[in-house]
Protein backbone atom coordinates (compact mmCIF):
# COMPACT_ATOMS: atom_id res chain seq x y z
CA UNK A 1 0.00 0.00 0.00
CA UNK A 2 1.44 3.36 -1.23
CA UNK A 3 1.75 5.98 1.12
CA UNK A 4 1.67 8.22 -1.82
CA UNK A 5 -1.86 6.65 -3.83
CA UNK A 6 -3.53 10.01 -4.95
CA UNK A 7 -7.57 10.31 -5.54
CA UNK A 8 -8.48 10.90 -9.25
CA UNK A 9 -10.09 13.48 -10.08
CA UNK A 10 -13.06 11.81 -11.71
CA UNK A 11 -13.72 9.85 -8.49
CA UNK A 12 -13.77 13.18 -6.34
CA UNK A 13 -15.75 14.94 -9.03
CA UNK A 14 -18.49 11.25 -8.74
CA UNK A 15 -18.74 12.51 -5.25
CA UNK A 16 -20.01 15.73 -5.61
CA UNK A 17 -23.05 14.55 -7.72
CA UNK A 18 -26.06 15.25 -5.63
CA UNK A 19 -27.54 11.88 -3.59
CA UNK A 20 -28.34 11.58 -0.26
CA UNK A 21 -24.88 11.40 1.27
CA UNK A 22 -24.24 14.80 -0.59
CA UNK A 23 -24.45 18.27 0.70
CA UNK A 24 -27.05 20.75 -0.27
CA UNK A 25 -26.05 23.39 -2.89
CA UNK A 26 -27.59 26.60 -1.10
CA UNK A 27 -24.79 29.14 -1.41
CA UNK A 28 -24.38 32.06 -3.80
CA UNK A 29 -21.20 34.01 -4.86
CA UNK A 30 -22.52 36.94 -2.67
CA UNK A 31 -23.52 34.32 0.32
CA UNK A 32 -19.77 33.35 0.17
CA UNK A 33 -18.02 36.29 -0.08
CA UNK A 34 -20.15 37.24 3.01
CA UNK A 35 -19.07 33.78 4.69
CA UNK A 36 -15.26 35.09 3.80
CA UNK A 37 -15.71 38.58 5.45
CA UNK A 38 -17.48 37.23 8.42
CA UNK A 39 -14.91 34.57 8.96
CA UNK A 40 -11.85 37.54 8.50
CA UNK A 41 -12.83 40.46 10.60
CA UNK A 42 -13.22 39.76 13.95
CA UNK A 43 -10.78 38.84 16.85
CA UNK A 44 -7.64 39.82 14.94
CA UNK A 45 -8.73 43.15 13.57
CA UNK A 46 -9.90 44.22 16.74
CA UNK A 47 -6.94 42.53 18.94
CA UNK A 48 -4.07 41.10 16.87
CA UNK A 49 -4.05 44.73 15.68
CA UNK A 50 -2.64 46.64 19.23
CA UNK A 51 -0.94 43.09 19.45
CA UNK A 52 1.24 43.28 16.67
CA UNK A 53 1.93 47.13 16.92
CA UNK A 54 2.79 46.49 21.23
CA UNK A 55 4.79 43.98 20.95
CA UNK A 56 6.62 44.16 17.31
CA UNK A 57 6.01 46.74 14.70
CA UNK A 58 4.46 49.77 16.48
CA UNK A 59 3.01 52.20 13.83
CA UNK A 60 4.64 49.86 11.05
CA UNK A 61 2.01 47.18 11.74
CA UNK A 62 0.16 48.12 8.76
CA UNK A 63 3.30 47.14 6.25
CA UNK A 64 2.86 44.03 8.52
CA UNK A 65 -0.70 43.56 7.39
CA UNK A 66 0.53 44.16 3.76
CA UNK A 67 2.53 41.29 3.75
CA UNK A 68 0.23 39.18 5.36
CA UNK A 69 -2.26 40.11 2.50
CA UNK A 70 0.33 39.97 -0.15
CA UNK A 71 0.88 36.32 1.35
CA UNK A 72 -2.84 35.41 1.68
CA UNK A 73 -3.40 37.23 -1.90
CA UNK A 74 -0.47 34.58 -3.82
CA UNK A 75 -2.82 31.52 -1.82
CA UNK A 76 -6.01 32.99 -2.55
CA UNK A 77 -5.17 32.85 -5.93
CA UNK A 78 -4.05 29.10 -5.64
CA UNK A 79 -6.90 28.75 -3.47
CA UNK A 80 -9.51 29.44 -6.15
CA UNK A 81 -7.84 27.74 -9.19
CA UNK A 82 -7.96 24.66 -7.29
CA UNK A 83 -11.84 25.36 -5.64
CA UNK A 84 -13.18 26.20 -9.09
CA UNK A 85 -11.51 22.84 -10.44
CA UNK A 86 -12.11 19.99 -7.52
CA UNK A 87 -14.95 22.17 -6.29
CA UNK A 88 -15.23 19.10 -3.06
CA UNK A 89 -16.04 19.84 0.36
CA UNK A 90 -12.36 20.03 2.50
CA UNK A 91 -10.52 22.21 0.85
CA UNK A 92 -6.73 21.99 1.39
CA UNK A 93 -7.13 18.25 2.76
CA UNK A 94 -8.90 17.44 -1.00
CA UNK A 95 -6.71 19.60 -3.15
CA UNK A 96 -3.85 17.83 -1.30
CA UNK A 97 -4.72 14.19 -1.68
CA UNK A 98 -5.29 14.65 -5.44
CA UNK A 99 -1.91 16.23 -6.16
CA UNK A 100 0.37 15.00 -3.15
CA UNK A 101 -1.09 11.78 -2.29
CA UNK A 102 -2.46 9.68 1.20
CA UNK A 103 0.01 10.67 3.50
CA UNK A 104 0.67 14.89 2.39
CA UNK A 105 -3.42 14.95 2.19
CA UNK A 106 -3.42 13.54 6.46
CA UNK A 107 -0.89 16.16 7.36
CA UNK A 108 -3.23 18.34 6.11
CA UNK A 109 -5.99 17.43 7.74
CA UNK A 110 -4.77 16.61 10.86
CA UNK A 111 -2.94 20.36 10.59
CA UNK A 112 -6.80 21.90 9.63
CA UNK A 113 -7.67 20.40 12.66
CA UNK A 114 -5.77 22.03 14.43
CA UNK A 115 -6.59 25.60 13.10
CA UNK A 116 -10.22 25.54 13.17
CA UNK A 117 -11.14 23.33 16.41
CA UNK A 118 -7.83 25.04 18.11
CA UNK A 119 -8.76 28.69 16.47
CA UNK A 120 -12.79 28.09 17.25
CA UNK A 121 -12.27 27.35 20.89
CA UNK A 122 -9.81 30.52 21.33
CA UNK A 123 -12.13 32.94 19.59
CA UNK A 124 -15.18 31.63 22.01
CA UNK A 125 -13.06 32.03 25.22
CA UNK A 126 -12.17 35.88 23.82
CA UNK A 127 -16.02 35.87 23.51
CA UNK A 128 -16.19 35.29 26.98
CA UNK A 129 -14.29 38.35 27.76
CA UNK A 130 -16.07 40.35 26.09
CA UNK A 131 -19.55 39.44 26.76
CA UNK A 132 -18.46 40.38 30.26
CA UNK A 133 -17.47 43.58 29.16
CA UNK A 134 -20.83 44.16 27.53
CA UNK A 135 -23.12 43.15 30.60
CA UNK A 136 -21.11 45.64 32.82
CA UNK A 137 -20.06 48.48 30.30
CA UNK A 138 -22.53 48.70 28.08
CA UNK A 139 -26.27 47.17 29.61
CA UNK A 140 -24.74 48.30 32.85
CA UNK A 141 -25.65 44.83 34.31
CA UNK A 142 -23.48 42.67 36.91
CA UNK A 143 -20.58 40.52 35.10
CA UNK A 144 -20.48 36.91 35.46
CA UNK A 145 -18.62 35.91 38.35
CA UNK A 146 -15.04 34.82 37.94
CA UNK A 147 -15.53 31.42 38.60
CA UNK A 148 -17.69 30.84 36.01
CA UNK A 149 -15.93 32.39 33.45
CA UNK A 150 -12.89 31.31 33.42
CA UNK A 151 -10.86 27.75 33.04
CA UNK A 152 -9.61 26.01 36.43
CA UNK A 153 -6.10 26.70 35.33
CA UNK A 154 -6.97 30.69 36.29
CA UNK A 155 -7.15 33.31 39.27
CA UNK A 156 -7.79 36.43 39.42
CA UNK A 157 -4.64 39.10 40.02
CA UNK A 158 -5.36 39.31 43.95
CA UNK A 159 -5.43 35.46 44.32
CA UNK A 160 -8.97 35.27 46.10
CA UNK A 161 -11.00 34.22 43.17
CA UNK A 162 -10.29 30.63 41.32
CA UNK A 163 -11.63 29.17 38.01
CA UNK A 164 -14.37 26.14 37.56
CA UNK A 165 -15.08 26.57 34.32
CA UNK A 166 -16.16 28.92 31.20
CA UNK A 167 -20.15 28.84 30.42
CA UNK A 168 -20.24 31.72 28.35
CA UNK A 169 -17.40 30.15 25.83
CA UNK A 170 -18.98 26.86 26.27
CA UNK A 171 -22.82 28.28 25.11
CA UNK A 172 -21.67 30.21 22.26
CA UNK A 173 -19.86 27.40 20.90
CA UNK A 174 -23.35 25.31 21.68
CA UNK A 175 -25.24 28.01 20.10
CA UNK A 176 -23.34 28.42 17.13
CA UNK A 177 -23.60 24.24 16.01
CA UNK A 178 -26.86 24.37 16.74
CA UNK A 179 -27.13 26.87 13.84
CA UNK A 180 -24.91 24.93 11.85
CA UNK A 181 -26.34 21.66 12.22
CA UNK A 182 -29.98 23.94 11.46
CA UNK A 183 -28.34 24.45 7.92
CA UNK A 184 -25.93 25.92 6.13
CA UNK A 185 -27.91 28.83 4.38
CA UNK A 186 -29.78 30.00 7.80
CA UNK A 187 -26.04 29.95 9.04
CA UNK A 188 -25.35 32.62 6.10
CA UNK A 189 -27.72 34.50 6.32
CA UNK A 190 -26.96 35.17 10.24
CA UNK A 191 -23.37 35.83 9.07
CA UNK A 192 -24.17 38.05 6.47
CA UNK A 193 -26.40 40.18 9.20
CA UNK A 194 -23.35 40.55 11.29
CA UNK A 195 -20.69 41.44 8.34
CA UNK A 196 -23.40 43.95 7.98
CA UNK A 197 -23.02 45.59 11.78
CA UNK A 198 -19.33 44.83 11.74
CA UNK A 199 -18.45 46.49 8.69
CA UNK A 200 -20.68 49.51 9.17
CA UNK A 201 -18.62 49.73 12.33
CA UNK A 202 -15.47 49.27 11.57
CA UNK A 203 -15.78 52.01 8.52
CA UNK A 204 -16.92 54.44 11.20
CA UNK A 205 -13.99 54.24 13.06
CA UNK A 206 -11.81 54.82 10.12
CA UNK A 207 -14.17 58.24 8.83
CA UNK A 208 -14.74 59.45 12.40
CA UNK A 209 -10.97 58.29 13.69
CA UNK A 210 -8.92 59.94 11.09
CA UNK A 211 -9.22 62.99 12.37
CA UNK A 212 -7.99 62.54 15.46
CA UNK A 213 -4.59 61.03 14.10
CA UNK A 214 -1.53 62.70 15.97
CA UNK A 215 1.76 62.94 13.81
CA UNK A 216 4.10 62.29 16.32
CA UNK A 217 2.51 58.77 17.10
CA UNK A 218 3.72 58.07 13.77
CA UNK A 219 6.82 59.24 14.06
CA UNK A 220 9.15 57.02 13.53
CA UNK A 221 6.81 55.02 11.38
CA UNK A 222 9.42 52.15 11.46
CA UNK A 223 10.55 52.04 14.61
CA UNK A 224 14.73 51.04 15.03
CA UNK A 225 15.11 47.13 15.49
CA UNK A 226 15.31 46.33 19.16
CA UNK A 227 13.54 43.78 21.73
CA UNK A 228 10.83 44.19 23.89
CA UNK A 229 9.68 41.98 26.50
CA UNK A 230 6.25 41.65 27.92
CA UNK A 231 5.04 41.09 31.27
CA UNK A 232 4.94 37.47 30.95
CA UNK A 233 8.95 37.47 30.11
CA UNK A 234 8.69 36.66 26.75
CA UNK A 235 11.44 38.09 23.72
CA UNK A 236 9.82 39.81 20.78
CA UNK A 237 12.10 41.37 17.98
CA UNK A 238 10.59 45.10 17.75
CA UNK A 239 10.86 47.34 14.94
CA UNK A 240 13.43 47.05 11.84
CA UNK A 241 12.62 44.43 9.38
CA UNK A 242 11.88 41.25 12.17
CA UNK A 243 9.33 43.44 13.73
CA UNK A 244 7.54 43.87 11.03
CA UNK A 245 7.90 40.28 9.85
CA UNK A 246 6.90 39.52 13.08
CA UNK A 247 3.94 42.05 13.18
CA UNK A 248 3.07 39.83 9.89
CA UNK A 249 3.28 36.74 11.60
CA UNK A 250 0.95 37.95 14.55
CA UNK A 251 -1.84 39.76 12.25
CA UNK A 252 -1.81 37.02 9.50
CA UNK A 253 -4.44 35.06 12.05
CA UNK A 254 -6.85 38.66 10.73
CA UNK A 255 -7.01 37.09 7.53
CA UNK A 256 -8.31 33.34 8.44
CA UNK A 257 -11.32 32.62 7.54
CA UNK A 258 -11.02 33.57 3.29
CA UNK A 259 -9.45 29.74 3.41
CA UNK A 260 -12.43 28.36 5.05
CA UNK A 261 -14.83 29.62 2.07
CA UNK A 262 -13.18 26.83 0.15
CA UNK A 263 -14.29 24.33 1.85
CA UNK A 264 -18.05 24.56 1.34
CA UNK A 265 -17.24 24.32 -2.33
CA UNK A 266 -19.41 21.77 -2.33
CA UNK A 267 -22.64 23.71 -1.06
CA UNK A 268 -21.73 26.19 -3.63
CA UNK A 269 -24.62 26.64 -6.32
CA UNK A 270 -21.94 27.78 -8.78
CA UNK A 271 -19.20 26.21 -7.00
CA UNK A 272 -16.76 27.07 -10.50
CA UNK A 273 -17.80 30.65 -11.23
CA UNK A 274 -18.88 31.84 -7.01
CA UNK A 275 -15.67 30.20 -5.50
CA UNK A 276 -12.99 32.65 -7.05
CA UNK A 277 -15.27 35.64 -6.68
CA UNK A 278 -15.94 34.41 -3.17
CA UNK A 279 -12.11 34.08 -1.64
CA UNK A 280 -10.57 36.96 -3.61
CA UNK A 281 -13.56 39.33 -2.62
CA UNK A 282 -13.82 38.42 0.77
CA UNK A 283 -9.66 38.91 1.01
CA UNK A 284 -9.60 42.06 -1.42
CA UNK A 285 -12.36 43.77 0.89
CA UNK A 286 -10.53 43.33 4.03
CA UNK A 287 -7.11 43.83 3.21
CA UNK A 288 -8.44 47.76 2.66
CA UNK A 289 -10.29 48.10 5.57
CA UNK A 290 -7.26 46.95 7.88
CA UNK A 291 -4.65 48.68 6.58
CA UNK A 292 -6.70 51.92 7.11
CA UNK A 293 -8.09 50.58 10.32
CA UNK A 294 -4.30 50.10 11.71
CA UNK A 295 -3.51 53.59 10.81
CA UNK A 296 -5.95 55.17 12.36
CA UNK A 297 -5.55 53.41 15.76
CA UNK A 298 -1.43 54.07 15.60
CA UNK A 299 -1.99 56.91 14.99
CA UNK A 300 -4.83 57.93 17.37
CA UNK A 301 -2.96 56.18 20.08
CA UNK A 302 0.69 55.44 21.27
CA UNK A 303 2.75 51.76 21.58
CA UNK A 304 2.59 52.40 24.98
CA UNK A 305 -1.24 52.54 25.21
CA UNK A 306 -1.12 49.02 23.30
CA UNK A 307 1.14 47.72 25.72
CA UNK A 308 -0.27 48.63 29.02
CA UNK A 309 -3.95 50.57 29.32
CA UNK A 310 -5.21 49.21 26.12
CA UNK A 311 -4.20 45.36 25.71
CA UNK A 312 -6.86 43.29 24.74
CA UNK A 313 -9.43 46.18 24.70
CA UNK A 314 -7.35 48.82 22.71
CA UNK A 315 -9.76 49.55 20.59
CA UNK A 316 -11.95 50.53 23.20
CA UNK A 317 -9.62 52.34 25.12
CA UNK A 318 -8.66 54.65 22.30
CA UNK A 319 -11.52 55.72 21.26
CA UNK A 320 -12.84 56.46 25.05
CA UNK A 321 -9.53 58.31 25.47
CA UNK A 322 -9.02 60.33 22.35
CA UNK A 323 -12.26 60.37 20.45
CA UNK A 324 -14.13 62.52 23.09
CA UNK A 325 -17.90 62.50 22.93
CA UNK A 326 -17.15 59.01 21.00
CA UNK A 327 -18.64 57.25 23.87
CA UNK A 328 -21.52 55.53 22.29
CA UNK A 329 -19.48 54.47 19.01
CA UNK A 330 -17.08 52.59 21.89
CA UNK A 331 -19.88 50.83 23.07
CA UNK A 332 -20.76 50.09 19.29
CA UNK A 333 -17.04 48.60 19.05
CA UNK A 334 -17.70 46.13 21.89
CA UNK A 335 -20.86 44.75 20.23
CA UNK A 336 -18.92 44.51 16.81
CA UNK A 337 -16.03 42.70 18.58
CA UNK A 338 -18.61 40.12 19.99
CA UNK A 339 -20.68 39.51 17.32
CA UNK A 340 -16.80 39.81 14.65
CA UNK A 341 -16.18 36.64 17.35
CA UNK A 342 -19.26 34.59 16.57
CA UNK A 343 -19.28 34.94 13.30
CA UNK A 344 -15.61 33.81 13.03
CA UNK A 345 -16.60 30.84 15.63
CA UNK A 346 -19.38 29.88 12.89
CA UNK A 347 -17.18 29.71 9.72
CA UNK A 348 -14.42 27.83 11.99
CA UNK A 349 -16.93 25.81 13.24
CA UNK A 350 -18.42 25.02 9.93
CA UNK A 351 -14.62 24.75 7.95
CA UNK A 352 -14.10 22.08 10.85
CA UNK A 353 -16.86 20.13 10.08
CA UNK A 354 -16.58 19.57 6.42
CA UNK A 355 -12.88 18.63 6.80
CA UNK A 356 -14.08 16.26 9.11
CA UNK A 357 -16.73 14.73 6.42
CA UNK A 358 -13.86 14.46 3.35
CA UNK A 359 -11.85 12.65 5.93
CA UNK A 360 -14.95 10.38 7.10
CA UNK A 361 -15.92 9.82 3.57
CA UNK A 362 -12.01 8.95 2.57
CA UNK A 363 -11.94 6.61 5.96
CA UNK A 364 -8.90 8.59 7.63
CA UNK A 365 -11.76 9.46 10.35
CA UNK A 366 -14.40 6.73 11.33
CA UNK A 367 -17.42 6.50 9.00
CA UNK A 368 -19.55 8.05 11.48
CA UNK A 369 -18.83 12.01 10.68
CA UNK A 370 -20.19 11.43 6.94
CA UNK A 371 -23.21 10.84 8.56
CA UNK A 372 -25.75 13.58 7.05
CA UNK A 373 -29.20 14.85 8.45
CA UNK A 374 -31.66 13.17 6.69
CA UNK A 375 -33.59 16.47 7.15
CA UNK A 376 -31.03 18.84 6.87
CA UNK A 377 -28.26 17.89 4.69
CA UNK A 378 -25.25 18.66 6.91
CA UNK A 379 -22.85 16.38 8.42
CA UNK A 380 -24.75 16.92 11.87
CA UNK A 381 -22.78 13.79 13.67
CA UNK A 382 -19.42 15.89 12.56
CA UNK A 383 -20.60 18.67 14.32
CA UNK A 384 -21.70 17.29 17.78
CA UNK A 385 -18.25 15.76 18.01
CA UNK A 386 -16.50 19.06 16.90
CA UNK A 387 -19.04 20.25 20.08
CA UNK A 388 -16.91 18.52 22.57
CA UNK A 389 -13.81 18.72 21.13
CA UNK A 390 -13.87 23.05 20.70
CA UNK A 391 -16.18 22.82 23.85
CA UNK A 392 -14.01 21.13 26.37
CA UNK A 393 -11.00 23.24 24.93
CA UNK A 394 -13.18 26.56 25.57
CA UNK A 395 -14.56 25.24 28.96
CA UNK A 396 -11.58 24.12 30.57
CA UNK A 397 -8.53 25.74 28.63
CA UNK A 398 -7.19 28.97 29.20
CA UNK A 399 -6.87 30.94 25.78
CA UNK A 400 -3.75 31.94 26.12
CA UNK A 401 -2.11 28.43 25.69
CA UNK A 402 -2.41 27.93 22.16
CA UNK A 403 -0.85 31.17 21.20
CA UNK A 404 0.06 31.66 17.67
CA UNK A 405 -0.51 28.00 16.67
CA UNK A 406 -3.33 29.13 14.61
CA UNK A 407 -1.65 31.15 12.57
CA UNK A 408 1.38 28.83 12.00
CA UNK A 409 -1.16 25.78 10.91
CA UNK A 410 -2.77 28.14 8.19
CA UNK A 411 -0.02 29.16 7.31
CA UNK A 412 1.81 25.58 6.21
CA UNK A 413 -1.55 24.43 4.68
CA UNK A 414 -1.43 27.49 2.83
CA UNK A 415 2.16 26.48 1.57
CA UNK A 416 1.12 22.91 0.33
CA UNK A 417 -2.07 24.78 -1.42
CA UNK A 418 0.63 26.45 -3.19
CA UNK A 419 2.68 23.26 -4.13
CA UNK A 420 -0.36 21.83 -5.04
CA UNK A 421 -1.55 24.25 -7.86
CA UNK A 422 1.97 23.25 -9.22
CA UNK A 423 1.86 19.46 -9.19
CA UNK A 424 -1.54 19.75 -10.74
CA UNK A 425 -0.33 21.72 -13.86
CA UNK A 426 1.64 19.02 -14.29
CA UNK A 427 0.12 16.10 -13.41
CA UNK A 428 -3.32 17.35 -15.15
CA UNK A 429 -2.67 19.63 -17.70
CA UNK A 430 -5.81 19.07 -19.68
CA UNK A 431 -8.44 19.28 -16.02
CA UNK A 432 -10.83 21.98 -17.17
CA UNK A 433 -9.93 25.10 -15.16
CA UNK A 434 -12.88 28.05 -14.40
CA UNK A 435 -10.15 30.18 -13.21
CA UNK A 436 -6.82 29.98 -13.39
CA UNK A 437 -4.02 31.01 -10.86
CA UNK A 438 -1.58 33.76 -13.18
CA UNK A 439 2.07 33.38 -13.52
CA UNK A 440 2.75 29.68 -12.75
CA UNK A 441 4.98 28.64 -11.34
CA UNK A 442 5.90 31.93 -9.86
CA UNK A 443 3.28 33.49 -8.13
CA UNK A 444 2.31 30.01 -6.13
CA UNK A 445 6.38 29.67 -5.71
CA UNK A 446 6.59 33.41 -3.98
CA UNK A 447 2.96 32.27 -2.21
CA UNK A 448 4.72 29.55 -0.46
CA UNK A 449 8.33 31.79 0.21
CA UNK A 450 6.16 34.92 1.81
CA UNK A 451 4.07 31.94 4.01
CA UNK A 452 7.81 30.33 4.99
CA UNK A 453 8.87 34.22 6.11
CA UNK A 454 5.71 34.32 8.06
CA UNK A 455 6.11 31.20 10.06
CA UNK A 456 10.30 32.16 10.64
CA UNK A 457 8.59 35.63 12.02
CA UNK A 458 6.34 33.44 14.48
CA UNK A 459 9.51 31.74 16.27
CA UNK A 460 11.15 28.49 17.10
CA UNK A 461 8.13 27.96 20.22
CA UNK A 462 5.42 27.59 17.19
CA UNK A 463 7.73 25.78 15.06
CA UNK A 464 8.21 23.05 17.72
CA UNK A 465 4.45 23.40 18.64
CA UNK A 466 3.40 22.38 15.44
CA UNK A 467 5.85 19.86 14.85
CA UNK A 468 4.43 17.94 17.70
CA UNK A 469 0.83 18.21 16.24
CA UNK A 470 2.01 16.18 13.35
CA UNK A 471 4.00 13.94 15.30
CA UNK A 472 0.30 12.96 17.14
CA UNK A 473 -0.96 12.37 13.40
CA UNK A 474 1.43 10.61 12.48
CA UNK A 475 0.35 7.89 15.44
CA UNK A 476 -3.13 8.16 13.86
CA UNK A 477 -2.62 7.82 10.83
CA UNK A 478 -0.39 4.67 10.54
CA UNK A 479 -2.63 3.19 13.65
CA UNK A 480 -6.09 3.51 12.26
CA UNK A 481 -6.16 5.90 8.80
CA UNK A 482 -3.79 3.88 7.12
CA UNK A 483 -5.70 0.79 7.54
CA UNK A 484 -9.12 1.76 7.14
CA UNK A 485 -8.13 4.21 3.93
CA UNK A 486 -11.44 3.87 1.17
CA UNK A 487 -8.68 4.05 -1.19
CA UNK A 488 -5.81 1.62 0.28
CA UNK A 489 -8.32 -0.84 -0.04
CA UNK A 490 -9.79 -0.55 -3.02
CA UNK A 491 -6.52 0.30 -4.92
CA UNK A 492 -6.44 -2.83 -7.14
CA UNK A 493 -10.36 -1.71 -8.46
CA UNK A 494 -9.46 2.01 -8.94
CA UNK A 495 -6.23 0.90 -10.82
CA UNK A 496 -8.69 -0.94 -12.65
CA UNK A 497 -10.92 2.50 -13.53
CA UNK A 498 -8.11 4.82 -13.94
CA UNK A 499 -5.14 3.11 -15.16
CA UNK A 500 -1.64 3.20 -14.03
CA UNK A 501 -0.54 4.98 -17.25
CA UNK A 502 -2.45 7.99 -15.81
CA UNK A 503 -0.14 10.37 -13.95
CA UNK A 504 -2.58 11.05 -10.98
CA UNK A 505 -1.97 7.20 -10.20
Amino acid sequence: MSLFLKKPISTLMAESAESGKSLKRTLTAGSLIALGIGAIIGAGLFVQTANAAAHNAGPSVTYGFIIAAFGCALAGLCYAELSSSIPIAGSAYTYTYATMGELMAWIIGWDLILEYAVGAATVGIAWSEYFNNLLTNVLGLKAIPYEWCHSPFQHSLDGTAHGIINLPALAIVIILTMLLIRGTQESAIVNSIIVITKVAIVILIIILGWQFIKPENHTPYIPAPTTYVDHEGISHHFGGIMGILGAAGVVFFAFIGFDAVSTTAQEAINPKRDMPIGILGSLAICTVLYILFAHVLTGMATTEDFRTSGKEASVVFAINKYMLGYGWLGKLVTVAILAGFSSVILVMLLGQSRVFYSMSRDGLLPKVFSDIHPKYKTPYKASWFILVLVGLFAAFVPGDIVGEMTSIGTLFAFILVCIAVIVLRKTDPGLKREFKTPWVPYVPILGAVVCSAMIYGLGWTNWLRLIVWLLVGFVIYFSYSKKNSVLQNKSTSIDSIDPPKSPLI
